[in-house]
């Protein structure tokens, strides 16, 4: 199954973090296939705390939904992610984004993720690796939703970041 998930940081060495998320993953049945440019965002929700990396990668997966929450949860307790604050800093941030086009809504998992289509740190990215994927619930494509968000100040690309790669 083709999946997206939303990567994030704001804690220590943040491109590294992401890096690492990225590699980790394979051993957790997730193989990566592409990963977006990163880019500075700012952070919302809690303030005062430092700028986030964001980015999103493809990927494929064997693995049901549940069974994803749970590795992407271990990739990021292995990073040293501990739990925090509600929107606060974080070492490591990992979001199902997508699951192809599954919409499920349990007490711990939904997908679509609930605030993709508003946050920029998160359209942004996608955009990058599919501008023309439809969102499950609207139809509408990642590029007509982000173009509803208007202009976004606040996302600036990550320049000594890590470059796409798609493999």
């Amino acid at each position: 199954m083709r999946v997206y998930i939303g990567l994030g940081s704001n804690v220590g060495q943040r491109a590294e973090q992401i890096q690492e998320s990225l590699e980790r993953m394979g051993a957790h049945g997730i193989v990566v296939t592409a990963v977006s440019p990163m880019y500075e965002t700012e952070p919302w929700g809690v303030g005062n705390q430092p700028r986030f990396i964001n980015g999103v990668c493809q990927a494929e997966t064997e693995l049901p939904p549940d069974a994803l929450l749970q590795a992407v949860k271990a990739v990021e307790q292995e990073l040293g992610r501990q739990p925090g604050v509600r929107w606060g800093p974080r070492i490591i941030d990992l979001d199902i984004l997508l699951y192809g086009d599954l919409t499920m809504h349990t007490g711990m998992l939904t997908i679509p993720h609930p605030g993709m289509l508003w946050r920029a740190s998160v359209l942004v990215p996608m955009v990058d690796l599919a501008s023309d994927l439809s969102h499950p619930l609207t139809g509408r494509t990642m590029r007509e939703h982000l173009d509803d968000l208007g202009p976004v100040p606040d996302v600036a690309l990550y320049p000594p970041g890590l470059p796409p790669r798609n493999s």
